[in-house]
């Protein structure tokens, strides 16, 4: 398994304050972890609100936990709430179900770690995220369109909506 360098983990967070910086969002904090969910990095915009950083750590933390962003497993738990009030129960890290935490994969496919993304929109802190790994030279899960490579990877994940932010 390759791992995820501190300079990358620092380059896909500069990414993530670029794509809010251009998209004119609130203050961002941002939060990639490893594939076995151990902190590599995490900045925090000033102006963020306290809490930040434990959202954007749970974010990462569930779409680690659950194979896929953390905006389906918040899918998944209006789906199936029984199954997921005991996943939480189970889990051994903190898990923030809500938009904003995406899976980080290399070329192949293989999961090398998550990002977690919250201060604006769950939908822009999402776009955020993607922009990040993407300017780290890596891919999210919407990135493979082959079926038989999503079908190996066991991807789960539909494209994301993309809403506009307009500035006004």
């Amino acid at each position: 398994m390759r791992a995820i360098s501190l300079d990358e983990a620092v380059s896909m967070i500069n990414g993530c304050f670029a794509a809010a910086a251009q998209r004119r969002l609130r203050p961002l904090t941002a939060v990639v972890l490893d594939a076995g969910g151990r902190l590599k990095a995490a900045l925090k915009q000033d102006g963020c609100a306290m809490l930040r950083f434990e959202i954007a750590y749970g974010k990462a933390y569930a779409a680690l936990a659950m194979g896929r962003p953390s905006r389906m497993v918040l899918l998944k738990q209006r789906e199936k709430p029984v199954f997921m009030d005991n996943l939480l129960e189970l889990a051994d890290g903190p898990m923030f179900l809500e938009a904003g935490g995406q899976l980080i994969r290399d070329n192949s496919g293989e999961v090398i770690g998550a990002i977690g993304v919250t201060g604006d929109a769950g939908e822009m802190d999402d776009l955020c995220a993607i922009s990040g790994i993407h300017g780290a030279g890596y891919k999210t899960c919407q990135d493979f369109t082959d079926p038989e490579i999503i079908r190996v990877i066991n991807v789960k994940e539909s494209s994301p909506a993309m809403p506009q932010r307009h500035s006004g």
